[in-house]
């Protein structure tokens, strides 16, 4: 029981108790033939949490934060090494659910010419002469 009464009491009164088993789990899955994937929830259930909530309130707590953000972060750059052994389509997926995100940039550059100003012939040249340049298509001259 907490000291409010409600609930199971902590699991951990130190973090170095937490540290202990995660240092534990580290040597342990290397150790193994074959070695043993390093995961998140391996984590938890050698240290002995029964959810992955757990483990996350877990790192709210402030004595707790620094010992389960590493320990995460230790395991993250397992999966980011996977990446560069080009074995990442599963740590891929695991990285995504530590926050990474596939980006596309699109720079979108604009001309500051005054399009208002100019006649019909000028803009249809401009418009042809940007269609030739960006997909290769050569159109005839006069389309108006």
């Amino acid at each position: 029981m907490t000291a409010s009464g409600i609930g199971r009491p902590p699991q951990f009164s130190n973090a170095a108790q937490l540290q202990l088993l995660i240092d534990n789990y580290f040597s342990s899955a290397t150790k193994s033939s074959p070695a043993r994937p390093l995961t998140i929830t391996g984590l938890m259930l050698h240290c002995g949490f029964e959810s992955r909530q757990s483990f996350y309130d877990y790192e709210k707590k402030p004595e707790f934060s620094y010992t389960i953000k590493r320990a995460r972060l230790m395991i993250e750059n397992v999966y980011e090494e996977l990446l560069q052994s080009g074995r990442g389509a599963g740590a891929i997926f695991a990285l995504k659910n530590f926050g990474w995100t596939d980006k596309s940039e699109v720079s979108i550059e604009r001309d500051s010419i005054d399009y208002s100003s100019m006649t019909d012939e000028e803009l249809e040249s401009r418009l042809i002469d940007s269609i030739k340049r960006d997909y290769g298509v050569t159109l005839p001259r006069k389309m108006l």
